[in-house]
């Protein structure tokens, strides 16, 4: 074969030191000679070659160095590579320095002192310049000639270097077998001085020649950093080698070349860059670039720049630079076979017998093995690029693009990023241009693509059989480089090394050359060229094979998605029943397609099946066929990237313009009208591709045509992949080889048909880009919002405009814009954006396709005709599809309201979305109730959505959510896509302090800007200007007008309600208060009067009647009278009567011995705004006393008496902390200042009067004594307690320690006396000795863990809480322990941070507990935090967001531990007989909660419901916690923000509920209630401030005769007593108090458990706290359910399914007792009789109960139901589970005896203790019935009682010696039980029993002989073991 031929050198060029141009440091070069002189035509001169010859820049030396080699690489303007060789070498000359220094004296650039050298050197360079790389042929070429130079030979240089200029030698070529010889004398070359070489060229041009350099290379930097650069220079990032020898680098940077192949760089590429051309590293665009180590710091501060340090083996990539690597699976490989090559020891080395070499080839070979992988990685990269390859044109030159996304989609690749970077890059579009022709000659890549696929693709995960392949590959690249291993003739001199050589006198200076005799031997040779023959290229082109196709490849992450098939099929019937128009099928099945349609084969499916059913490019369909292909396909459209990589929407897009259906009038409506709403039609690279591959069709089709005459080519378009893609590149092929065969004419026709294709297909683009960028309504300027097309986010276009509703966005849409005017101009906006894109569109396809310009001209005077052309037919059918009845949407239901309650908005038609709750979405199993569809509807008092779910599973069921208005605390705007219809829906997020989330997303048919008028509303019922706004005030109002009341009617009201107050107080404190009776007040007239003194201060005021009193109390309006009673009712003073502390003798007199009094100082609240009118106060302070010292506390919240204990007489007083200039002189001692007391001093004073007058008040200290002894306090309290105090001692220390927080931080105000800290503590580790007989109730601990705790606590507290010594006997202190620490009188709980800096003497009394208190606003942010947890607004599968995670990092549960713990503690120092003041910050939040639970502890009357009621209202309401304020109930709170103090001090008594079951009155569910409504503002008991607030309203009572409108119900207690006479919701069964209980709960977190009031819901009904709402919604329920079931034949299931988040469990599943009361009142109904109330029926069977137990004679067995209280002994918190919900509480009892329905309830039960014992937590059994049975020994043997009990689970009767004992005493299996029959006493039973409580059980094996208590319980034994057998 002939090849190319090509000279070996093109320049020969000497450059030498420029002595002239040397300025300062840097010398210059200066080429000195250049052959030839004149530039060759087909390569000019390349310049600056005097840089590269000294890189480091041109300078004279002290000594000669030895000759160097190099190679510099130049890259011309046209890319063409320049290879120069340098060789460089050193003459010696007289030191310029030193003549210069001679002709002038003195040269100011001489540095004294330095001794010049007489002789310096300066290098001169010989350089070649070759379009060839041959380095060892240019080493020995320019050796030669500096030889002939040195050693004098006879050869003239002239010769040599003329010789050199004309060799010419083949560019490729291999040796074949005929050509031998005279390919041999081609590559032979000799220069004339007796040298001779053959040199190597390469078989094929087109593999890179690498040496050993890729081998070095790896040698150099290791296999990974070599990986990096890889990937690094294939996706474009910047290189920089660095070295200290120049030819190194010149080797990398050809070796990381080398591995690029089949890929080209084509960057900048400088393998030796001179320092004085540094500044390029600073180029913006990527480069390979080497420089020399020499300039190692320059290249420091390149930021972008991966530095590669040959010399050091480092790769330095910057922080800023991410280098996308291999793909995984591929990257590992690679990094094998790479260290099997390079290291092949590593496979052996940890064999015991090693094989006796493994070395790695040399280096030559090692360098193709590497190179070998490499191609193996890119033939695995690119395999079936062919496929993806679409031929454009064919003639006059082939046009080739690469369709991107195809070849990623079918790869699996899309996710990628290395491959996306490497197919965008330039390297990869020149490998396109140059390997994507069909015909051409093909190489070594190719073959691997075309033929070995496959093996690569089998033997990938073998790396041993791929080494073999990679040993085969590089055998074949190394033959490619080394064609004559046989040949090995280099004869080349080399300088002789003589001795004398290195002696500089013996060289002479280069010569310069005679360039005529050069140029004469360049003439010569180009003449004999001429004369010779043209050398023939016969090149051999061939068809490039594709390899196998793309579509067989499963993609290695083996994506095949399971029951695909079966995904299909419903994909497929689901169309199918579309066309058949079987639309109630169709829509069944739609969801379950909507969903498959995520998976790429449904997708395809989809296309192919719709595919069939278009006829001649038309299908015609009805609207509602029409909608749901519509809407199939924008599903599909969904989750289609915008690079379209499976070609779905290429797929569709010729379904879309096939669709459509008859608007009327000639109208028609296609379907791309309605899918437009996508990414990828925006996207210009997929019209190209679509472009393209339909030309490639159509160009296919021209040449079928033109060969085949008549071949059928109405194939289906498959684009991408199939046989048809084949056929084109053959065709292509075999066109391009006949090609040239044609004639001029044949070619020009060719070429035209061509163009005039490819232009008519532009046009039709032209077309479909307008369909699918044109909206509907192209008056709205929408599409400039799209991305692509205007630079705006996307927003979308489609289906809310084309839903063709009427609705009332379209309708208001077109009024606005025909009145505007402006239609024309808008409409041209959109138009303009549209053909800008086409035309952008159209100009780069031409260009690329080769249309001529004329064409293109005509063009776009087309496009926007075109356009507006279609803008003109849409606006028909946008006018036509508003005319279409809107599609049937499930019709709205309606919620039902509460009296009074309206509609402020009627429904909006939205969905419901599914927000973070699992359990509605059907992802806990169960259905999925949401999303579902259906209305919101905003009342006056709440939000409410109802609607039915989307799933058409459960389409049945009714969904509905609500939450009062007032307690919206969040409402974010959020956009939502749908999954049924592809557009993108506004939305709102509305989150409720009530624990509840509305996520909706409005339906298509509202407008926007009704959505805004919805969200302005609510804001304005939430916010309303005032509290008269609220609900509980509109309530009922028709005109919602809020009436501004006149302010003078409020101080009227004021003053008014002072004069009276004092009189009615004084009538209300002189009643008796009857303990658990609801409280009546007698009616005013019966009453009598008070007339009252004048001091109207005292309350000790004579009985006497005065009828001028009479006459004004009569005078006074009825109203304001009632309110005066009420206000004292209000003030509480009965429950100050109760408590004993405000209660007033008859005598004249005030009563000195009652310690405190009832002070009116605040009637007119002008002491402290937020305090009750009527407060309790030491008896010995006079009101002025208490307006001084009121200055002092914050808010003027002064300590004032809330409750005392009956006991120990101990007080609970309450005030706000102090303000901080107060705080120290609190603390002062009262003898400290004995000047004139100024201001402050005076106000401490008082102040410690006011502590010591409570002080004194209590019994304990009111010794004669007084303060200076401690005897009074310990005889009278220590003595009466002796033994429970000594016990409970360290438990208060402990409680102390924990509350203010470890031992370092007790503050010094505790260290009394000299014993101080050494006072030690008992430790106690037995349980309280609770048997002992002693009067002073002790009180009970929360948990059965009990008896641990007590220990746990490390009690070594040093203050007096906890002193060890006991007293005295005689109560007088012995003089030892007189200074020894006694617990304080008064202790005062106050804020830590407050309580700095304050001293108190030894013998105060009271003592201060600083404690952390919470702030509000922890509050507020935990709560906030605490609903995410609870109610999350989306699901994350993210571990650190999961509920319990969340539940902890809101510290909820640690606030309500913290306010329980310091209750707590309040409790035992009351308990122990020290009164407390709480004063924590303003008094009205902590302080609040503190208090209330203290008493709700302390005192059982607060644990019914009267007691709680009042508790609230005294505690709450009177003392002035601001509910308004707290609950941002106005528009002046709303910066406040919702923090729920009163929730927490709810869920505070909730948990003591759980831990103490039986000591309260009311169930779980009032709790929850109150919950729920003291946010709602349904009820006015929660709104405003204070009782200062309510009564300047006017509402704190309102008249109850007075009501319009008796229905509505202005207080939550009068609706809970309301409530509770119906039904038996509040109550709680399980109510059976121990008198004067105190309860200590547990406070730990892990006793803590989260209320269900935060987490549960029911979406049948919505929350069941609106009680009347839920009956009526049951009742409408029942009432459609009932008619719809005429027929009764079939017998009807009574079960139904019952879903915890959808029905009402408590409801379906009421507990025992509520079952029984629910039976007795049908029961009554059915009879006719008249009901009873409940409350009566549960009284007369408790009472039953009770006498029964009397008179019953074991209290073992059947004592009563619950209600016994003879178990002081047992421990009861724990109590029986109740489960409790809407409904009414219930009890589990946990036994299937009798069948609660056939025994009446007062029948024998177990007792309460047994109860109890089941709840023991060691007990694992299930019992289903136990008691006590005689049962009769073996022979012998007498009757014993035994335990027994009957276990339906384990299917056996067990025995136990007693009831407690766990270990059983023998069991008798029922499985051999035969029979149960009554038996006959026998010898030795037990006298007592009758004879019908005998029984015998029969077993396989013997007979038992039981005998129980009497005949009825032996019948109910019979019977539970015999029901047990029968279920068996």
């Amino acid at each position: 074969m002939n090849s190319e031929m090509a000279r070996l050198a093109d320049y020969f060029v000497v450059v030498g030191y420029d002595l002239d141009k040397r300025g300062g440091s840097e010398g210059q070069g200066r080429i000195l000679q250049r052959f030839p002189e004149k530039d060759w035509e087909d390569n000019p001169f390349p310049q600056g070659i005097e840089l590269f010859c000294q890189p480091n820049g041109w300078q004279l030396v002290p000594e000669r160095e030895p000759p160097s080699f190099f190679v510099s690489v130049l890259t011309d303007i046209n890319s063409e590579r320049h290879y120069c060789a340098c060789f460089t070498f050193w003459e010696g000359l007289d030191n310029p320095q030193l003549q210069k220094a001679e002709t002038s004296e003195v040269d100011e650039d001489e540095v004294p002192g330095l001794i010049q050298p007489a002789q310096v050197f300066a290098p001169k360079s010989l350089v070649l310049v070759s379009r060839l790389d041959h380095t060892e042929v240019f080493r020995n070429c320019l050796g030669l000639i500096y030889t002939v130079h040195v050693d004098s030979l006879s050869v003239p240089l002239e010769t040599v270097i003329g010789n050199l200029l004309t060799c010419v030698i083949p560019t490729a070529g291999g040796s074949q077998p005929g050509q031998e010889e005279r390919e041999e004398s081609l590559r032979t070359i000799t220069l004339g001085a007796g040298d001779r070489q053959v040199i190597q060229t390469p078989i094929n041009d087109s593999l890179p020649v690498s040496g050993s350099s890729v081998a070095h290379l790896f040698r150099q930097l290791g296999i990974v950093n070599v990986l990096y650069l890889f990937c690094a220079a294939l996706t474009e990032h910047k290189i920089l080698f660095l070295s200290r020898s120049y030819q190194r680098l010149t080797d990398a940077c050809r070796g990381l070349l080398a591995i690029m192949f089949p890929l080209k760089y084509s960057f900048t590429y400088v393998p030796i860059l001179p320092g004085k051309l540094l500044e390029v590293l600073s180029t913006p665009t990527p480069f390979i670039i080497g420089v020399n180590s020499f300039f190692r710091s320059e290249t420091q501060e390149l930021l972008d720049v991966i530095i590669a340090d040959l010399d050091g083996g480092t790769v330095t990539v910057p922080e800023c630079v991410h280098i996308s690597l291999l793909p995984d699976p591929l990257l590992q490989q690679t990094q094998t076979a790479l260290s099997m090559v390079l290291d092949p020891e590593l496979e052996t080395a940890d064999h015991a017998f090693p094989p006796s070499s493994t070395q790695p080839s040399s280096l030559k070979i090692q360098d193709k093995e590497i190179r070998a992988v490499f191609l193996w990685l890119f033939a695995q990269l690119f395999h079936g690029y062919r496929w993806c390859l679409h031929i454009i044109r064919i003639h006059p030159e082939p046009v080739i693009r690469f369709h991107k996304a195809a070849f990623l989609g079918q790869r699996a690749l899309t996710e990628d990023d290395f491959l996306m970077k490497v197919l965008d890059g330039m390297a990869f579009a020149g490998f396109i241009s140059e390997r994507g022709p069909p015909y051409r000659p093909t190489d070594l890549f190719d073959d691997l693509i075309a033929n070995q696929v496959e093996r690569i693709r089998q033997e990938e995960c073998y790396p041993h059989k791929v080494m073999n392949h990679v040993k085969e590959l590089a055998e074949q690249l190394f033959k490619n480089e080394n064609p004559y291993p046989a040949v090995a003739m280099h004869k080349v001199q080399r300088p002789v090394e003589s001795p004398g050589h290195g002696d500089p006198k013996n060289l002479t200076i280069f010569p310069l050359l005679d360039d005529v005799t050069v140029q004469l031997f360049i003439d010569h040779a180009a003449a004999k060229l001429k004369g010779a023959p043209p050398v023939v290229k016969a090149e051999l082109k061939g068809m490039v094979p594709s390899g196998p196709p793309l579509g067989d490849i499963v993609d290695r992450h083996g994506h095949v998605l399971a029951n695909s098939a079966r995904r299909l099929e419903v994909v497929r019937n689901c169309i199918t029943y579309i066309f058949d128009n079987k639309m109630l099928e169709a829509k069944k099945l739609m969801p379950a397609v909507l969903r498959a349609l995520k998976g790429r084969a449904a997708r395809v499916c989809l296309t192919q099946e719709l595919n069939q059913h278009v006829l001649q490019n038309r299908a015609v369909l009805d609207d509602q066929q029409f909608d749901y292909i519509v809407r199939m396909m924008n599903c599909t459209l969904q989750d289609c990237s915008h690079m379209d990589e499976h070609g779905i929407a290429a797929a569709l897009l010729p379904l879309v313009t096939a669709f459509c259906r008859k608007l009327g009038a000639g109208i028609t409506q296609f379907a791309y009208s309605c899918v437009q709403d996508h990414m990828v039609w925006t996207n210009m690279q997929f019209w190209e591709a679509m472009f393209y591959s339909d030309v490639q069709n159509h160009i296919r089709a021209l040449y079928l045509e033109a060969d085949e005459g008549a071949q059928p080519s109405s194939q289906e378009s498959v684009p991408a992949g199939g046989q048809e893609l084949l056929g084109a590149l053959e065709l292509a092929s075999e066109q391009s080889r006949l090609w040239p065969a044609l004639s001029k004419e044949q070619q020009s026709e060719r070429v035209q048909k061509e163009e005039s294709t490819v232009f008519s297909q532009a046009i039709h683009y032209a077309n479909r880009m307008s369909y699918l960028l044109l909206p509907l309504d192209t008056s709205k300027n929408r599409l400039l919002n799209r991305t692509g097309i205007g630079d705006v986010e996307s927003v979308s276009n489609s289906y809310v405009t084309n839903r063709y509703t009427n609705s009332i966005a379209g309708s208001m849409a077109e009024s606005y814009d025909t009145e505007s005017g402006f239609e024309d101009a808008e409409s041209s906006d959109v138009a303009n954006s549209v053909v800008r894109f086409i035309n952008r569109f159209v100009d780069k396809v031409c260009n690329e396709s080769g249309v001529t310009n004329e064409h293109l001209k005509a063009l776009h005077t087309m496009i926007p005709d075109i356009v507006q052309m279609h803008i003109e037919t849409l606006d028909a059918v946008h006018r036509e599809s508003k005319r279409l009845p809107p599609i049937q949407k499930p019709k709205l239901l309606r919620p039902v309201l509460l009296l009074g309650e309206e509609f402020v908005m009627d429904g909006m038609r939205v969905h419901l979305l599914a927000d973070g709750r699992e359990e509605a979405t059907g992802a806990m199993g169960g259905p999925p109730l949401l999303p579902a569809e259906g209305a919101i509807f905003l009342t006056t008092y709440r939000l409410i959505f109802k609607g039915t779910p989307h799933d058409p599973l459960v389409g049945e069921q009714v969904v509905t959510r609500s939450f009062p208005i007032a307690s919206l605390t969040k409402e974010k705007r959020i956009s939502v896509t749908m999954p049924m219809d592809q557009y993108i829906q506004e939305g709102l997020q509305l989150r409720s302090c009530t624990f509840q989330l509305l996520k909706i997303a409005f339906d298509e048919e509202v407008a926007s800007d009704l959505a805004e008028v919805f969200r302005k509303h609510m804001h304005k019922l939430r916010y309303p200007q005032h509290v008269q706004g609220t609900f509980a005030f509109t309530v009922g109002q028709c005109g919602k007008t809020l009436v501004e009341h006149k302010t003078k009617d409020k101080n009227q009201s004021i003053k008014t309600l002072s004069k009276n107050l004092v009189k009615s107080a004084k009538r209300t404190i002189g009643r008796q208060y009857v303990t658990r009776k609801k409280y009546t007040p007698p009616t005013w007239e019966n009453r009598g009067s008070l007339q009252s003194e004048p001091d109207e201060d005292d309350i000790s005021v004579s009985e006497e009647l005065d009828p001028s009193s009479l006459t004004l109390s009569s005078t006074i309006r009825s109203s304001d009278r009632q309110t005066m009673s009420n206000v004292v009712e209000r003030a509480c003073c009965r429950d100050y009567q109760r408590l004993g502390l405000g209660t007033l003798s008859n005598s004249l007199t005030r009563s000195k011995n009652e310690p405190f009094r009832i002070s009116t100082v605040n009637r007119m609240y002008t002491v402290c705004r937020s305090y009750p009118g009527l407060l309790i106060v030491p008896q010995s302070i006079p009101d002025s006393t208490i307006q001084r010292i009121s200055r002092c506390y914050r808010q003027n919240r002064f300590p004032v008496v809330c409750w005392r204990n009956s006991r120990t007489k101990a007080v609970l007083l309450r005030s706000a902390g102090l303000h901080a200039k107060g705080v120290v002189g609190f603390f002062k001692s009262p003898n400290a200042s004995s000047a004139g007391p100024s201001q402050t001093d005076s106000t401490s004073l008082e102040q410690e009067k006011y502590m010591q007058a409570i002080i004194s008040s209590m019994p304990s200290y009111s010794e004669p004594s007084g303060r200076n002894t401690l005897s009074g306090f310990t005889s009278t309290h220590m003595s009466t307690s002796e033994s429970s105090d000594k016990l409970r001692q360290p438990k208060i220390g402990a409680l102390m320690k924990q509350v203010m927080g470890g031992k370092d931080e007790v503050p010094g105000t505790f260290s009394r006396g000299a014993l101080g800290q050494r006072a030690r503590v008992i430790s106690l580790s037995q349980p309280r000795v609770s048997g002992k007989a002693r009067k002073s109730p002790g009180g009970k601990w929360g948990s059965i863990r009990g008896s641990g705790r007590l220990s746990a606590y490390n009690p070594d507290v040093g203050n007096r809480l906890a002193s060890k010594e006991s007293p005295q006997p005689n109560g007088g202190p012995s003089e030892a322990l007189f200074f020894r620490q006694q617990r304080a009188y008064l202790y005062i709980i106050g804020d830590k941070t407050q309580l700095k800096g304050g001293k108190q003497d030894s013998f105060q009394q009271w003592e201060v507990v600083p404690i952390e208190v919470c702030d509000v606003r922890q509050v507020k942010n935990s709560f906030k935090k605490l609903m995410k947890a609870c109610v999350p607004s989306s699901s994350t599968p993210d571990p650190s967001m999961s509920f319990h995670r969340c539940l902890e990092d809101s510290e909820w549960m640690c606030l309500v531990h913290k306010v329980l713990q310091v209750s707590v503690l309040v409790v035992e120092l009351l308990d122990t007989g020290s009164s407390v003041m709480v004063s924590l910050e303003d008094g009205w939040d902590v302080t609040t909660q503190v208090v209330s639970l203290v008493q709700l502890l302390s005192d059982p009357y607060y644990r019914t419901f009267d007691g709680f009621r009042l508790l609230v209202e005294k505690e709450w309401l009177s003392f002035g916690h601001r509910f308004s304020h707290r609950g941002a109930q106005t528009l002046a709170s709303q910066s406040s923000g919702f923090t729920p103090v009163f929730l927490q001090f709810l869920d505070c008594v909730h948990q003591i509920h759980l831990q103490f079951p039986m000591e309260f009155e009311f169930s779980q569910y009032y709790l929850k209630f109150l919950a729920y409504h003291y946010v709602s503002n349904r009820f006015r008991t929660f709104l405003l401030d204070s009782d200062y607030e309510r009564i300047e309203l006017g509402v704190l009572y309102e008249e109850k005769g007075e009501r319009k409108n008796p229905q509505v119900c202005k207080s939550v207690w009068d609706y809970i007593d309301r409530l509770n006479k119906k039904t038996p919701i509040f109550f709680n069964y399980m109510f059976s108090p121990e008198d004067e209980e105190v309860l200590r709960p547990y406070s730990f977190v892990s006793n803590l458990k989260v209320w269900d009031f935060y987490t549960e819901e029911t979406l049948s009904e919505g929350p069941s706290y609106d009680w009347e709402l839920v009956q009526r919604g049951r009742q409408e329920r029942l009432a459609e359910e009932v008619p719809s079931k005429p027929d009764t034949s079939t017998p009807k299931s009574h079960r139904h399914i019952i879903w915890p988040c959808y029905d009402s469990r408590i409801r379906a599943v009421p507990d025992a007792i509520t079952k029984l009361l629910q039976d007795l009142q049908r029961l009554e109904a059915e009879l006719g009789l008249p009901p009873e109330k409940w409350k009566e029926t549960w009284d007369k069977i408790k009472a039953t109960q009770r006498s029964e137990a009397r008179l019953e004679s074991r209290t073992s067995f059947n004592s009563s139901l619950l209600m016994s209280s003879n178990l002081s002994h047992q421990r009861r918190s724990q109590g029986v589970y109740l489960q409790e919900s809407g409904v009414g509480s219930s009890i589990n009892l946990s036994m299937d005896c009798e069948a609660s329905s056939s025994v009446p309830p007062v029948a024998g039960r177990p007792s309460t203790s047994t109860l109890y014992s089941q709840f023991q937590s060691t007990e694992s059994e299930n019992r289903s019935f136990e008691g006590i049975l005689y049962k009769r020994g073996a022979l012998l043997k007498p009757w014993k009682p035994r335990w027994f009990v009957l276990d339906k689970t384990k299917h056996q009767l067990r025995y136990y010696e007693s009831r407690q004992d766990k270990e059983c005493t023998g069991v008798i299996e029922l499985a051999e039980v035969e029979s149960v029959i009554p038996g006959t006493p026998t010898m030795g039973a037990p006298k007592h029993i009758p004879e019908k409580g005998f029984f015998d059980l029969k077993t396989t094996k013997r007979v038992y002989n039981f005998c129980a208590q009497d005949s009825l319980n032996a019948q109910l034994w019979m019977d539970s073991i015999q029901s047990c057998l029968s279920d068996a």
